[in-house]
Parts: C-alpha cells; sequence; structure tokens
C-alpha cells in the first residue's frame, strides 16, 4: 500500500493542498459540464415559467381583479351614498327653512290675531265703561236729586221746629220752603261765582 504523502507546509505558515485532487476549478466554468448546465438552465426555467404562467399568475391576476372589483363597487357605494346623503342634506335644510317661514308665518298670524282680539276687548270695555259711567252719573244725578229734596224737607222740618221754639208759634210750611229755596238758590251762584 501507497502511503498518502503528508501535505508540506508552504512558506507562510498554511498547509498546502495540491490541485489534483479536488478538479479543475470553480464547477459552474468547466467547460466539460457547460453545455449540461446550460441544458438543466433551460428546463428549470422553462418548467418554473410554464408553472407561473399557468398557476400562480393567473391566481394573482384573479385576486388582482378581484380586489378591484370590490374597490370599484365600494367607491361606487360611497358615491352614491354621498349623493343619497347630500339629497337628504338639501331635501332636511330646505323642510326645515319652510319650517321656520312657516313659524314665523304662524307667529305673526297669531301676535295680529291676538292684537285684533286685544282691541276688540278693549273697545268692547271702554264701551261697557262708558255705559256704566253714564248710569253712575244718572244715578248719581238721581241720587242728588233726592237727596236735595230730602235735604229741602229736612232742613224745611228744622226751620219749621226751630221757629216754632223760639217764636212759640208755627210759621206756614210754604214760606218756609220759599225761605229755604231762596236760601239754596243764593248759596249756589254764590258757589258757581
Amino acid at each position: 500500500m501507497a502511503q498518502p504523502h503528508a501535505p508540506a507546509p508552504n512558506t507562510e505558515g498554511m498547509i498546502h493542498v495540491p490541485a489534483s485532487e479536488h478538479g479543475g476549478g470553480f464547477p459552474p466554468f468547466e467547460s466539460s459540464t457547460f453545455v449540461a448546465q446550460i441544458l438543466w438552465l433551460a428546463l428549470a426555467f422553462g418548467l418554473l415559467y410554464y408553472l407561473m404562467s399557468k398557476i400562480a399568475l393567473p391566481q394573482i391576476a384573479g385576486i388582482l381583479h378581484d380586489r378591484q372589483a370590490r374597490l370599484s363597487g365600494d367607491l361606487d357605494q360611497a358615491a352614491s351614498a354621498k349623493a343619497e346623503a347630500d339629497s337628504a342634506r338639501d331635501t332636511y335644510e330646505r323642510a326645515l327653512k319652510d319650517a321656520q317661514n312657516n313659524a314665523k308665518g304662524i307667529a305673526q298670524t297669531t301676535r295680529e290675531q291676538l292684537a285684533a282680539e286685544a282691541e276688540t276687548r278693549r273697545k268692547t270695555l271702554e264701551a261697557d265703561l262708558a255705559t256704566k259711567m253714564a248710569e253712575a252719573e244718572a244715578q248719581i244725578r238721581t241720587r242728588t236729586a233726592t237727596a236735595m229734596s230730602s235735604v229741602r224737607e229736612v232742613a224745611t222740618d228744622a226751620a219749621t221746629a226751630i221757629v216754632e221754639r223760639l217764636t212759640g208759634q208755627a210759621p206756614e210750611r210754604s214760606a218756609v220752603e220759599a225761605a229755604y229755596d231762596r236760601a239754596a238758590a243764593g248759596g249756589r251762584t254764590s258757589v258757581v261765582h
């Protein structure tokens, strides 16, 4: 048996391995295997291309297409919802404005009706008060006349009693009444002046 020879140390302190044990260099660049490597590369690339074009890429394209369709549908729904919301807002604002205008009209009508009713009541009350004042003045005149006639009788009776007491003789009633009438007429003219 042949003994393998031990690697000889090189001058730099590293072990030197002869090139004959490992082949001639980097395998992908070896010219003897270059054609086989190109063939296997072409087969692998062709198989990978076939798998990608028939299986993976259609699935990815389907996912992207579904996603795009979903996004388009969502955007269409959002635009439709925005249009409906804008329409509802416009309708609400119109209804609110109409309600405010109606409320103002109702308030104005109510104010005018209340003012007319208050004016009618005021005129009715004034007419009632004028009637009551006229009745009260008539009653006052009647009672004053009654009181004055009563005063005339009382004054005539008192004057007759006083004269009778002082003179011992009762004067004639018509003379006392005439004296009272003259005294009352003189008092009225002095009050007027």
